[in-house]
């Protein structure tokens, strides 16, 4: 890849991004500006199929996402992804479809049914890896102009942004939003529970579960002192922001705190536009947070 290629992407927003988690998408691609990279959405893309598919019948997921890898091949670029989930299962499928003839042929199969092939070679990133480990902290640094004096910072990764392959960062006890956090000016506080399960879909499977999960991450968060949690994952955010009022009330205590995608604290930090935030999107008080300690500051 050239110098010039380095900042040129093909962006997969997959389905929570478009849907629900618009906040990110908007703070993704405003803060792609601020860095000067270019995400190119991916034409035609569909549901990666993580989430009830890969539970359920794992192969049609892996067709569903080697259909996005297809057309991601054509336009010759890494396809970038701000979904934990998203980046999981795409990265699965070329995993092993690279290590499996018999499903490669299975899910080629598939594929050629609608005239399309896959040749193995998209590698999928996700774009907090490419901000901390393409770009770095020098450029990251000249893009802040609202340094983050004095706001402590719970970085929370879920469990899927590093597992199971570890490919992009430590398994247990992740750094790339700690270290981030110390570019934006911020203070990222210990966080033992960054890299537990948030519950994910137990929120609506088996809710007692999810809400148990959700409200200790909060409460460490909490009790650790820090003013927000930043997050990497359109599911982690809805589950730790959505549900606090229930949480409170399981838990027995105020376990309330801002949360925050990664990008939204970001672009606070370069200065950018609270409306290409979506911070009003919040249900938190991120927007009140960001404007005491960033935007007044």
């Amino acid at each position: 890849m050239s110098t010039m290629d380095k900042k040129k992407f093909t962006y997969y927003p997959g389905c929570s991004v478009k849907g629900t988690n618009r906040a990110y998408d908007m703070s993704t691609r405003s803060v792609a500006g601020a860095l000067g990279i270019e995400l190119s959405e991916l034409d035609d893309w569909n549901c990666c199929g993580a989430t009830a598919y890969m539970a359920i019948h794992e192969k049609r997921a892996f067709v569903l996402s080697a259909r996005n890898l297809a057309i991601a091949e054509k336009e010759g670029l890494e396809l970038v992804t701000v979904c934990n989930g998203c980046y999981l299962v795409l990265n699965k499928t070329n995993k092993y479809m690279s290590e499996n003839p018999q499903l490669q042929a299975e899910i080629q199969k598939a594929l050629a049914a609608g005239g399309m092939n896959y040749r193995g070679g998209v590698k999928v990133r996700h774009f907090l890896d490419v901000i901390v480990n393409d770009l770095g902290e020098e450029e990251v640094r000249g893009c802040v102009s609202r340094p983050l004096s004095g706001l402590k910072v719970a970085p929370y990764y879920g469990c899927q942004i590093s597992r199971p392959f570890g490919e992009i960062d430590d398994p247990e006890d992740p750094q790339m939003m700690d270290r981030l956090i110390e570019w934006l000016g911020g203070e990222p506080v210990p966080f033992a529970l960054k890299a537990k399960c948030c519950g994910g879909m137990m929120m609506t499977t088996q809710p007692e579960i999810g809400v148990k999960l959700s409200g200790n991450i909060l409460k460490c968060a909490r009790d650790q002192g820090a003013d927000c949690i930043i997050t990497a994952c359109p599911l982690c955010q809805i589950n730790l922001e959505a549900y606090q009022d229930t949480i409170n009330d399981a838990m027995g205590q105020d376990c309330s705190i801002p949360i925050l995608y990664f990008t939204q604290l970001m672009g606070a930090a370069f200065g950018i536009n609270q409306k290409d935030l979506a911070l009003k999107d919040s249900l938190t008080p991120v927007e009140e947070l960001l404007t005491e300690k960033v935007y007044n500051s």
